[in-house]
């Protein structure tokens, strides 16, 4: 693995724009990353209205989460790719007017069948956020490639942790479907705002779409650092996706009896994780990536038995809700570090091929996401609380010995 970062001067070819990011273009390329990821993980808190409005049972209410997230690692794998062969900013915007229009088609969705359809679409769409952070590493100079990841992925993270309380508070104020009709308005004030904002990038290939998406296994079989990080990042995104799935349910019980309101505010302490994400891009950049992604597993696996034990109390609600909210922001932390730990190795490996690479690394942990969604209704029913927690800590175990196995990179 390349140990410093490397600046591509093609990918840094903008029309009206230097080759190095500046502060202002940082804050555009978080905020745009935060608005569109929001639409992946709000139904991890809605599927307690979504599923017995549309007539869903318990054990496929996981289905609704998994679908926009499945979408996405599908939008990954076969729409990213193009960031290689197509010009940037119009793909991207093509993408925000697809997901804007996928929004506003959920906010009419009759049955669930129709509304998985829909949402897996606009999960693709929303893969328009993987290109826009390689292009934000590309403009990055000499040596902070982890800060500027560190700093856009900030945005990301901070979307993503502030989806589900978001999605809460409209849903506990106008019903589910009201949340997909703002995201939807979100999108398109986006896509008018990047169109006047965003640079321009030609990539220099000139292969087909097909020899691209086959190319894709060819990096996967050639970079052994992209396949153990996308594997760890997966099976942490799997526990993520399981906790979040399933504490809406839990929360909704004795002795928390939260409603969407209170859930929204639980959701809120969770997102509190994300202010340390810029700390694990500059760890990477001092050369502290393994020990500190071997910390944030650890983490993983402590807020998966701290949320176990708190989820057994049976009274005191206040007593026990704070290790839970404790254990949600142990578990943030640990996914951020991941994500951004794994992030910045990627787009150290091959400039050239950094919109395929951050598909297939990005794309690979949503599918671990997109299972540990699934699974969280099919424990919930099964066992509860306590298997969920269980099998959530067992993906940390796992990405663990892959620490382990792999040694250092």
């Amino acid at each position: 693995m390349l140990d410093t970062p490397v600046l591509d001067t093609n990918d840094g070819q903008m029309a009206g724009s230097a080759a190095t990011i500046t502060g202002p273009q940082t804050l555009l390329f978080a905020t745009a990353v935060g608005i569109i990821v929001t639409n992946l993980f709000a139904p991890q808190t809605l599927v307690g209205l979504i599923g017995p409005s549309l007539g869903a049972g318990a054990a496929s209410v996981g289905f609704v989460a998994m679908a926009t997230l499945l979408g996405y690692a599908a939008g990954l794998f076969f729409l990213v790719p193009l960031a290689d062969l197509a010009e940037n900013r119009t793909l991207i915007l093509r993408m925000l007017v697809a997901a804007a229009l996928a929004a506003g088609v959920a906010t009419m969705a009759p049955t669930a069948g129709s509304l998985l359809i829909v949402l897996f679409i606009l999960g693709a769409a929303c893969s328009a956020i993987q290109i826009l952070v390689p292009i934000a590493a590309s403009m990055a100079p000499p040596g902070e490639a982890g800060r500027v990841i560190g700093d856009v992925m900030s945005g990301l993270m901070v979307g993503i942790l502030l989806a589900r309380p978001l999605a809460s508070l409209i849903a506990d104020a106008w019903g589910w479907r009201a949340f997909y009709a703002i995201s939807a308005a979100a999108l398109i004030v986006l896509g008018c705002v990047l169109a006047f904002t965003l640079p321009r990038r030609r990539p220099e290939a000139r292969s087909s779409y097909g020899a691209l998406i086959a190319s894709l296994f060819d990096l996967l079989r050639d970079e052994p650092v992209l396949r153990r990080r996308a594997l760890t990042a997966a099976l942490v995104m799997a526990t993520f996706s399981l906790f979040w799935t399933a504490v809406a349910l839990r929360l909704a019980q004795p002795p928390f009896d939260l409603g969407q309101r209170g859930i929204a505010l639980f959701a809120l302490v969770g997102a509190s994780g994300a202010i340390v994400t810029p700390l694990f891009g500059r760890a990477g950049d001092r050369g502290w990536t393994r020990p500190a992604t071997i910390a944030c597993h650890l983490v993983l696996i402590g807020a998966m038995g701290l949320a176990a034990w708190a989820g057994a109390a049976e009274s005191g609600t206040g007593w026990s809700l704070a290790p839970m909210g404790v254990s949600a922001v142990l578990l943030d932390i640990g996914v951020t570090g991941d994500q951004t730990l794994g992030r910045r190795a990627i787009n150290l490996l091959q400039p050239k091929a950094r919109g395929r690479l951050n598909g297939l690394f990005v794309g690979i942990f949503f599918i671990g996401g997109a299972i540990g969604s699934m699974l969280a209704g099919i424990a919930w029913a099964s066992g509860g609380w306590p298997e969920v927690c269980a099998i959530a800590a067992a993906f940390g175990f796992a990405a663990l010995l892959v620490d382990w196995i792999a040694g250092p990179e």
